[in-house]
């Protein structure tokens, strides 16, 4: 038993992999970002490309000088840390056994997701909720969706969104297992659905339901006792950036065992709340 030979690249590379494919919220966002994250505390760049004019062409006549693209420059902080330490009994055993490996690190990105996705969730549910006027239901008047309307509802915040000039592709949205439920009960969401469910449930996507890629999420924030905030967008909302630092091995004084232990550090924002919509809904 050693924690010589212990390679963090390998465990670090593991972890995120396994992060990437429980993620649920943090799939449906922009993950592309300049800088490295080597700290807590550290900053990285979103860049966004402004609007381009479009103008009417007059034949005989010159068009306008070419206009230079603006775009805006968002900076996230990694604000959030958190960090995993696990015993394993023998760290040169699981390192030379993918298996053993890949289960350790399974388990730490399962947990972590749950920490990492309620971030993302209560972020883009109250930056929606405060920017716009047009979500659906409130805390004081929450929608109670049945097997007969649950699709409907969906239909009004593809139609919020269209209203918002949000692009059609890549819409997704996140509902809690009881509004899944109810979709099942819905012959346009099964008919729709059943076939592509099958082979991405795993990852979370549940189906495809009016105009959306529907994803199912324990992680849906739940307010004000049973008020529940179903976030529709597209990536284009939010970005997040996230690493594994300082993952060692080390022997506990106190344990015939190996332990591992290492930070986690994440941050996120969102950078256009119109892409977000939110409907607030409640079981009874």
């Amino acid at each position: 038993m050693s924690v010589a030979n212990f390679i963090p690249t390998i465990w670090s590379a593991r972890l995120l992999a396994h992060l990437d494919k429980k993620h649920v919220y943090a799939a449906l966002v922009n993950r592309d970002y300049e800088g490295e994250i080597k700290n807590f505390g550290d900053t990285v760049k979103i860049n966004q490309i402004g609007d381009i004019t479009i103008n009417d062409y007059e034949k005989g006549k010159d068009i306008a000088d070419p206009e230079d693209l603006s775009g805006d420059q968002t900076i996230i902080t990694i604000d959030q840390a958190k960090y995993f330490n696990f015993a394993i009994d023998d760290v040169d055993k699981a390192q030379v056994n993918p298996k053993l490996m890949d289960a350790a690190m399974q388990r730490a990105a399962y947990s972590m997701n749950d920490v990492t996705d309620k971030f993302l969730a209560n972020l883009m549910y109250l930056a929606a909720v405060n920017n716009n006027g047009t979500n659906l239901g409130s805390d004081d008047s929450a929608v109670v969706p049945t097997k007969n309307d649950a699709y409907d509802y969906l239909v009004d915040l593809g139609t919020d969104l269209t209203e918002k000039d949000v692009p059609t592709e890549g819409r997704w949205v996140v509902v809690p297992a009881w509004y899944h439920g109810l979709l099942l009960k819905d012959s346009r969401f099964v008919g729709n659905g059943t076939d592509y469910n099958k082979a991405l449930i795993e990852g979370g996507e549940v189906g495809v339901a009016a105009g959306f890629r529907v994803w199912l999420s324990n992680n849906v924030p739940n307010v004000s006792g049973g008020k529940y905030k179903i976030v529709a967008g597209t990536n284009a909302g939010a970005s997040y950036a996230e690493q594994i630092l300082e993952t060692k091995a080390y022997t506990p004084e106190k344990r015939f065992a190996d332990a591992v232990k290492g930070l986690h550090v994440y941050g996120g924002k969102v950078v256009q709340p119109k892409c977000l919509s939110v409907l607030t809904a409640s079981k009874n």
